[in-house]
């Protein structure tokens, strides 16, 4: 399988089952896909030692590299292949605090608006409760090819 001639939906499907090597940053947050669909991921994650901020909670970061990737990655999957994306601007809301100890999360991402260069998507970031601990929304800029010419030709 060559990646660059997968759609996005068929790429990001074949990483969540294994085909395909996932991102090295889901090795780093971890995290690692739930479910893959047309406009919508979820993904799976828990924070470890290694992500606290000085005061011992959950660094932002984290959280804010959850929405960026949900959001991102159910952009892709409305892509075909050869093009791509790139996140113009995240922005997160963090409700509840993430503790060392809240266990594994959901990060939930779906496509609010679509068009040819530039797409928006909102994610939330949900405990094994059911409250949401953190929600934001992203920009993304369409490319087509590895050129990164942005999806009208300019």
């Amino acid at each position: 399988m060559n990646p660059l001639e997968m759609s996005g939906l068929d790429l990001l499907r074949a990483a969540a089952s294994g085909d395909l090597p996932g991102s090295s940053m889901g090795k780093t947050i971890p995290m690692s896909f739930a479910e893959v669909d047309s406009g919508y991921v979820m993904m799976k994650a828990r924070a470890g030692s290694q992500h606290l901020n000085p005061l011992g909670g959950v660094h932002g970061g984290w959280a804010l590299t959850l929405i960026d990737s949900a959001t991102g990655c159910a952009a892709h999957t409305l892509l075909p292949a050869g093009v791509g994306y790139a996140t113009v601007e995240t922005k997160a809301n963090f409700t509840r605090p993430i503790k060392h100890d809240t266990g594994r999360v959901r990060a939930e991402g779906r496509v609010v608006g679509r068009g040819r260069q530039i797409m928006s998507a909102e994610a939330r970031i949900v405990d094994a409760a059911g409250r949401i601990l953190s929600h934001g929304t992203s920009t993304l800029m369409v490319f087509n090819g590895a050129a990164g010419k942005p999806a009208n030709g300019s």
